[in-house]
Order: structure tokens, then C-alpha cells, then sequence
């Protein structure tokens, strides 16, 4: 029952006005927060042990474990780099240099950035005791993280100050400041990582063919040393045939010992009326590239057959000594791989603990001998990567049908799964880990790494992409400034009089700002109250559209020579943007995403058995009369010849 309402006096309430107004004024203190009572959520149980129960409550309690956690900016930060974005010129042309990827390291050791390796345990050790010596290393590596970051941003901001010229017209305070770099801080998304390497014998990490290098920080290749790896170049129908060449030959050169290999994970569906002309794509791999990923795949499987030299020269020792896969792989099974089965989760995910150490590694000495010790059943692969590569949409692609969910957003994929290709090979598919990195926050916001909606320094992330792209000119945008109606000239001239037109030399300047106004002006994107252009949700659908490829651009790799980039740039001040015949429109954004939910409900409630490729479905009445029911999107079309005989007697 509510309590009853408490009558109050007017002098009483007019002295706490009084009250609030001077220490607004800050003639007063503000008394001290007084502490909220804890309220229980509705349907909050506990069990006999303190824990919550119900499987709603476990449900949310481990998304909640998953969700990954960055560090917040301060509030002058924001404030500052609005500002900075809102006045500093950018600068048009764009220099062809711009499309070279360059370093940000400003000669900082790689090797201080590291990921944090699972600590050795024992089998006689507790669950309780194994968890404590996990964080406790996982917080000691968040601080020495932590501050090798902070050294690098007070390096690259005075980089940043040393750069700027002293003729530069603008004014000192003009100097952008050096951006934070995110990385994964919660021990349960990396705790996914750790057990996908341990259960892993050959491993796929998935690079972005756009910016591999980004995607491959030292840090994760020291973490990867010791393991079989192969790197995986995705999204190359966006980058494009010439710059995938390119990055193939800078990574070899990089890392000689790894084979690397490109995949596309979608093609175009036949554009149909139920989809209103929009293009529509599927997930599949073509031929060639599964052809290449597997032969790729057999190589290190090969190698993992042959017994170290240690072990080749102790007769011994060979004798006992069993590889660490299995033995026997129908490739051929693996090529041709289709139908129900395949991709379905069948067993678990874990493996014999006698074939691997109790850190996840196989043992030193000697190689895998003794008794006990068995040939795998199935070889284990696993798919690693930074988020937004593609890593769920390769799985999809390589079983032909949406198998696991896969989505624009950033880190969709919270626990690692476990799918089957064939009886012989299994994939797990890990989630999405923003490793350490001396890269700026908005290179990884340019890059997708990190979802859009967590992003808190929207303009200075617009301002970073457009020193990259001309986005006014992708958009067509016209600068504000000059968006007033043109006042024609009325005067009439003499034959030779009238004088020659001037060109416009006051051409305005583009600002961050000035762009993000442009392209809200243009969808007619304004806010609720003061009814001024909403730039936040211009830059939201601008970030959205440079993450996802609707703006299609990519780097060249770094040491680049000028004269590639004479010839295979078709024209000056393009940056990274690789042009289009049709630009995809953020707005239809909503649209795929409610398609993208329609396929996850379908996918979930559809049973083993082969779902149905097409939207349209045929019914047939009494008088076997044809009835095509269409999709949402398409138009209804009722064909009844019953019906064409009445109106045709009708007209006689």
C-alpha cells in the first residue's frame, strides 16, 4: 500500500527552494548524498548457499560476466576534441601519403605489451583457488598495461606538439591530443580466449584484409609463438585484388613461418521483388578460397605429423611418441561438405587432460610419450581475432547455412562455441578480444574493432576518418555555409558587356563538425527541441557505415613506394576510399537489422531438415486455384482463373 501523501507548508517548501538556489549559486555547500538502499530486482532469489537461483537469473548474470569493459574518457577530454573538431580545417586534397598505413608506436618497445597467459595449474588445486590465481595475475598484467599505455599517449602527445609546424597558421591550442588505446580489461572474455587455445591444435586468426596489420599487434603474435597459426585475410571483395597482393607480401615478409591465406564469406543473391531491388547476400565461400583455406589447413596438419628432431634422434622416445592431431582427415570431406549435419554442436568442447599440459601447452620433455597417451579423435581448429573480422560469418560461409549468429555489431559473439565441419574436424569460434595495441581509440573505432554505440568521442573520430576520406565528396554534401538559395541575375547586358564570372577563391573550409551538419542537413536528421542538425547521430551513421563497408576504403601497407600509388590511385585526394558504382545508404540500417533478428528467430525455431530458400509460399483452395503469398516487402498477388472468367463474361 503507498504512503499517504505528507502535507507540506509554503514556507517550508519556499525555503527549500531558497536552499537549492544558493547552492546553485555556490554560496552553499550541498549537504552529503545521503546512501540508497539496495533494492532487490524483481524476481531475485537466493538459494540455501547465498547464490542466485532460476534460470532467468543465470541467463543475465552471465551475459553480464561476458560483456567487455573499456576505460571511460574524461569529461574534458570529450569536451576538447568536440571543440578541436568543430574548428581545426581539414585538409583538401587529401595527401596520397595518407593511404600508407603508418606506425604508431613513436618507438615504444612492442614487447612491453603482451596478452595475459592462463597461470599454471594443479588437478589437486580447487575451482576457488584456480579463479584466485587467474585474477590475481590478471589484474598485476592490467596495471603494468595500463601504465605502459599512459607512457605511450604522453609520448605521442608530445610527438604531436614536436610536428606541428611554426608557420601553421592555426593556433597552438589546435594540436589534437593524443587519444587513450582500448583493450579487453574483463578476465572472463579472455578467460574464453585461454580455453579456445588450449583446446585448439591448429589455430585461424582472422585479419581484415583492410588493415590486417592492426588486427595482428605484436602482442598476440608473441602470444601465438608457440602454436600451429594460420593467418586469414577476410573482406577482401571490399579491399580489392591489388592491395590484398600487397599486404600478402608485407605479412610474409613480417612473418616468413606463417601461410596466409584471403576468403570472402558472402556473395550477392539474384535480386528479387521481395527484396525491393536491395541487394541481398548469403553466406558462402566460392571454391577457390575454400580450396586455398584448406590446402593451407593440410600443409600444418602435415607438419604436425612429423616428429621433432629431439624426438627422431632417441630411438625410444620415437617409439612412444604419438601426434598431437589425428592422423587420418577426409579433405576431400571437408571440400564437398554439405547438408543438415554439418555445423551442428554435437559432444563438448573439452579434451583429454593427458594430452595436454596443465597450462594448455603439449610437454617439454619428453615429446608426448608414455602411456596413455592417445591420437585425437577429431582435429581442432580454432578462429581467433579482434572483433568485427568475421569470424562467425567464415563459419557460416564454410557450412553454407547461418549456423551461428553473426552481426555488424562488434563482439556479438559472447561464449566460444563448438561446431562440427565433418565427423573428422571440428571449429570453435572465440569471441572477439580488443588485444593491446599502440593504436589510438579512433583508428580502432575507423577500423570496427569497437562497437559504435560505446563510443563516447564521436567527433573526433569523424574528424580521424575524414583526414582519411573525403566524406563531402562520397556524400555530396554541400558545406552549410553556402546551403542558402543563389540570387539570380536579373540585369540585362549589352552584346560583349556582361563581365566574365569570377571564379569562387573564398571557397569555405571543411570542418569535422561542418560535415557531420552537412550530412544531418541532408537526411533531415534534426533534435527534438531546439530543432538544430543532431551531428551525434550523423557521426553514429557515418562510423556505422566506414565499420561495416558501406564506404568501401583500405590502406596500402607501410614503405608503400610513391609510384604505386601514382598508378593504382585513379585520381588525387581520394585517401583510402575505394570508389563505388552504388554507395550503400546507412538508412536502410534499421531495415537489415530487422532482417538480420527475422533470420535469428528462424534459424532457432527451424529444425535439422533443410530450411526453405525462398519467401514465397504456394497454396492451393478448393478449386486448385494458384495463390502466391509474398513476403512483407512484396506486393500480394491473388491469381484465380475463376475470377478471369467472371470479369470476361462481365465485359461480353
Amino acid at each position: 500500500m503507498p504512503a499517504r501523501r505528507k502535507p507540506t507548508s509554503t514556507n517550508k517548501k519556499k525555503a527549500e527552494q531558497q536552499l537549492k538556489r544558493a547552492i546553485k549559486r555556490g554560496d552553499v555547500a550541498p549537504e552529503p548524498k545521503k546512501p540508497t538502499p539496495h533494492r532487490k530486482p524483481k524476481g531475485f532469489r537466493l538459494g540455501p548457499t547465498g547464490q542466485p537461483i532460476g534460470s532467468e537469473n543465470v541467463t543475465v548474470e552471465s551475459a553480464r560476466r561476458l560483456q567487455s569493459t573499456f576505460i571511460k574518457l574524461p569529461e574534458n577530454y570529450l569536451e576538447e576534441t568536440k571543440r578541436l573538431a568543430s574548428t581545426v580545417p581539414l585538409q583538401r586534397p587529401i595527401m596520397a601519403q595518407q593511404a600508407v598505413f603508418a606506425s604508431y608506436d613513436h618507438g615504444m618497445r612492442k614487447e612491453d605489451l603482451t596478452c595475459p597467459r592462463r597461470p599454471k595449474w594443479r588437478f589437486d588445486m580447487t575451482k576457488i583457488e584456480v579463479e584466485h590465481n587467474e585474477e590475481g595475475v590478471f589484474k598485476k598484467w592490467v596495471e603494468q598495461t595500463d601504465q605502459t599505455l599512459a607512457e605511450w599517449q604522453v609520448k605521442s602527445s608530445e610527438m604531436l606538439k614536436a610536428t606541428t609546424e611554426p608557420e601553421d597558421s592555426r593556433p597552438p591550442s589546435s594540436a589534437v591530443p593524443a587519444s587513450p588505446s582500448y583493450y579487453e580489461r574483463n578476465i572472463e572474455v579472455w578467460r574464453q580466449l585461454w580455453r579456445v587455445t588450449e583446446i585448439s591444435q591448429i589455430i585461424l586468426v582472422l585479419l581484415d584484409s583492410r588493415c590486417p596489420i592492426l588486427h595482428y599487434p605484436p602482442s598476440l603474435a608473441a602470444y601465438l609463438e608457440s602454436r600451429k597459426a594460420i593467418l586469414v585475410l577476410t573482406k577482401v571483395d571490399i579491399t580489392g585484388p591489388t592491395r590484398v597482393e600487397a599486404w600478402n607480401k608485407y605479412l610474409h615478409a613480417q612473418y616468413p613461418h606463417l601461410p596466409i591465406v584471403s576468403v570472402e564469406s558472402y556473395t550477392e543473391k539474384e535480386i528479387t521483388a521481395v527484396h525491393q531491388g536491395r541487394a541481398q547476400y548469403e553466406p558462402s565461400i566460392p571454391h577457390h578460397f575454400r580450396q586455398k583455406l584448406i590446402d593451407a589447413i593440410k600443409k600444418v596438419h602435415a607438419e604436425m605429423l612429423e616428429p621433432p628432431e629431439r624426438v627422431k634422434s632417441n630411438p625410444s622416445w620415437f617409439k612412444k611418441w604419438v601426434p598431437p592431431v589425428k592422423r587420418n582427415v577426409d579433405w576431400d570431406g571437408l571440400l564437398n561438405a554439405t547438408g543438415a549435419k554439418v555445423g551442428a554442436v554435437v559432444g563438448g568442447p573439452a579434451v583429454p587432460q593427458n594430452k595436454l599440459d596443465v597450462d594448455g601447452s603439449l610437454p617439454e620433455m619428453p615429446e608426448n610419450q608414455g602411456d596413455g597417451i592417445q591420437e585425437p579423435e577429431v582435429l581442432t581448429i580454432g578462429l581467433i581475432g579482434q572483433p568485427n573480422v568475421g569470424k562467425s560469418s567464415l563459419l557460416n560461409a564454410l557450412f553454407g547455412a547461418r549456423r551461428v549468429r553473426a552481426s555488424k555489431t562488434p563482439g556479438k559473439t559472447k561464449h566460444f562455441q563448438t561446431l562440427y565441419w565433418t565427423s573428422d574436424v571440428r571449429l570453435v569460434d572465440c569471441p572477439g578480444l580488443v588485444m593491446p595495441n599502440y593504436i589510438p581509440m579512433e583508428m580502432q573505432v575507423l577500423a570496427g574493432i569497437l562497437p559504435i554505440s560505446r563510443v563516447s568521442a564521436v567527433p573526433l573520430c569523424a574528424y580521424n576518418a575524414a583526414n582519411f576520406l573525403p566524406i563531402e565528396r562520397i556524400y555530396k554534401l554541400v558545406h552549410p555555409t553556402t546551403n542558402v538559395p543563389l540570387v539570380k541575375d536579373k540585369r540585362t547586358w549589352r552584346e560583349g558587356m556582361k563581365p566574365e564570372e569570377l571564379p569562387d577563391v573564398n571557397r569555405p573550409t571543411w570542418t569535422a563538425i561542418d560535415i557531420l551538419t552537412a550530412y544531418a542537413d541532408a537526411k533531415g536528421w534534426v533534435t527534438a527541441k531546439a530543432g538544430r542538425p543532431d551531428v551525434h547521430r550523423a557521426g553514429n551513421a557515418l562510423l556505422r557505415a566506414l565499420a561495416e563497408g558501406k564506404i568501401s576504403w583500405a590502406f596500402w601497407p607501410p614503405d608503400t613506394p610513391q609510384e604505386t600509388l601514382s598508378s593504382e590511385l585513379n585520381e588525387a585526394g581520394l585517401g583510402i576510399w575505394i570508389p563505388q558504382d552504388k554507395l550503400l545508404d546507412p538508412e536502410s540500417e534499421q531495415l537489415e537489422e530487422s532482417e538480420e533478428e527475422a533470420e535469428d528467430a528462424s534459424a532457432k525455431g527451424a529444425s535439422s531438415e533443410e530450411e526453405m530458400d525462398s519467401d514465397v509460399v504456394e497454396e492451393f483452395d478448393e478449386n486448385n486455384a494458384k495463390t502466391s503469398v509474398v513476403g512483407r516487402f512484396g506486393a500480394l498477388e491473388v491469381y484465380d482463373e475463376s475470377e478471369d472468367d467472371e470479369i470476361e463474361d462481365e465485359g461480353e
